[in-house]
């Protein structure tokens, strides 16, 4: 049964949530410009790194500014562990997002133990992180204290 006014629903929608400033940390060039241009079309503000040490430096250059860190775990310099430690210390405020394409019982385990928002296993398709994206997107209001 359709609505007799079908974009309230829309609107209603878009209203909620605003788009997120999403840091993508990836060392395949390939996935970083899918993640920027995919998430882009949904309206986010996606920047990228090549490992988490340019992840890092980019948080401490503005701090505040990134809603959600999605970072792969195989990267140089600085593995996906290693950066989401460095955020746990930090009292990052945002969620955590992982991306693997693969991940050691213990490795796993780590990234639990320090209470990341998801782990989710490459390859993913766009439209399962823009579902798991929305879980994990809380109204303004509700994030306030």
């Amino acid at each position: 049964m359709m609505s007799e006014f079908p974009h309230e629903e829309e609107a209603g929608r878009s209203s909620r949530k605003k788009p997120l400033s999403i840091l993508y940390a990836e060392d395949m060039p390939e996935l970083r410009d899918v993640a920027r241009v995919s998430l882009g079309r949904d309206g986010h503000s996606v920047d990228v790194a090549e490992d988490g040490v340019e992840a890092l430096e980019k948080i401490n250059a503005t701090p505040g500014r990134f809603d959600v860190v999605i970072t792969d775990h195989h990267m140089p310099r600085m593995n996906g562990v290693d950066l989401v430690r460095q955020l746990r210390a930090m009292a990052y405020p945002g969620k955590i997002v992982i991306f693997s394409s693969e991940l050691s019982r213990d490795v796993n385990n780590s990234y639990r133990e320090m209470n990341v928002d998801r782990i989710l296993y490459k390859p993913i398709f766009p439209a399962e992180l823009r579902r798991v994206l929305e879980e994990l997107h809380l109204p303004a209001e509700a994030t306030r204290g």
